[in-house]
């Protein structure tokens, strides 16, 4: 392959990635409205799924949330039966938010049908190109991370 045809091809990549982000928003935003939660607290369920439980504080660090947005995002998780609020066993005056089994098994059964298919097409790749999947994977994530850090750094405007 040359160079103009991986040139290509990076490029061709690079483009697909907008449609695929836009059909996870909106994939994301429906389950969150089935599962009666806005779209930032499927954010915070899967941080707390992925860390363990959480401080308010913590949850809005992964979030990018105020702390009053928080507390109310916390609120709407709790009232869905999504997340439960513990003392923390080393501070007892500090309070963790943990996801509760029904809430994390809810949010499995809305994203079952595409993780099935997902599993089905990684079967027909080899084991390097898997690799080269997940590296490109990480590679985006933290380039994304990392923008978004400079995003909200500098001041909004035009």
């Amino acid at each position: 392959m040359t160079g103009t045809d991986s040139a290509t091809a990076a490029e061709r990549v690079l483009a697909a990635l907008p449609d695929w982000g836009n059909a996870t928003t909106q994939l994301n935003a429906e389950v969150a409205k089935r599962m009666g939660v806005a779209l930032s607290d499927l954010d915070c369920l899967h941080a707390l799924n992925r860390l363990g439980p959480a401080t308010a504080a913590e949850l809005a660090g992964h979030v990018g949330l105020t702390s009053g947005s928080v507390s109310r995002m916390i609120d709407r998780l709790d009232a869905a039966g999504c997340i439960e609020r513990i003392r923390d066993p080393d501070d007892r005056r500090r309070v963790l938010i943990e996801p509760t089994a029904e809430g994390l098994d809810r949010v499995r059964a809305h994203y079952a049908g595409l993780a099935a298919c997902t599993l089905d097409d990684l079967a027909d790749f080899t084991d390097a190109e898997l690799a080269a999947v997940r590296r490109f994977i990480d590679l985006v994530h933290d380039n994304t991370t990392a923008e978004l850090a400079r995003l909200r750094a500098e001041p909004t405007g035009r």
